[in-house]
């Protein structure tokens, strides 16, 4: 038998495992997967759901190093028409919200996979809000 299989032979000694486990779960660094297979990534001491937008921030950051950019905001919510299944207001997450140094706002939204769902509430908060939001 393996050294990585536990054996376990009768259900109370799993009862016994499952109360003993139970709330350290969140504690074990074992990689969760992602539905869209992108990987939790740090930059910053910041947490990035993928790669690809951790990229996109160290990018922002060297704009606001170069004196283009004066703030930096990221996860930035926006109200949608509906509520979900628990009464909770549907929102959009952007990836980021520039402030230029001449006043310009830049909304901007990381994608690896442009969904139709992902589309259709960019364009609801494009609409409702008046705004143009970047794609990368």
């Amino acid at each position: 038998m393996s050294q990585n299989v536990l054996r376990l032979d009768n259900w109370a000694q799993f009862e016994d495992l499952k109360n003993r486990l139970k709330g350290k779960h969140q504690n074990l660094d074992i990689p969760v997967a992602n539905k869209f297979h992108s990987q939790m990534t740090e930059a910053e001491g910041i947490k990035f759901h993928s790669k690809k937008e951790a990229k996109v921030f160290r990018e922002l950051q060297a704009r606001q190093h170069a004196k283009e950019i004066k703030f930096i905001l990221m996860q930035v919510p926006f109200l949608l028409p509906g509520k979900d299944d628990r009464g909770k207001r549907t929102r959009h997450y952007l990836d980021f919200m520039v402030i230029r140094t001449d006043g310009q706002i830049e909304y901007i939204e990381v994608k690896g996979r442009d969904l139709p769902m992902g589309k259709l509430k960019r364009r609801q908060v494009e609409e409702i809000y008046g705004i143009k939001i970047v794609v990368v």
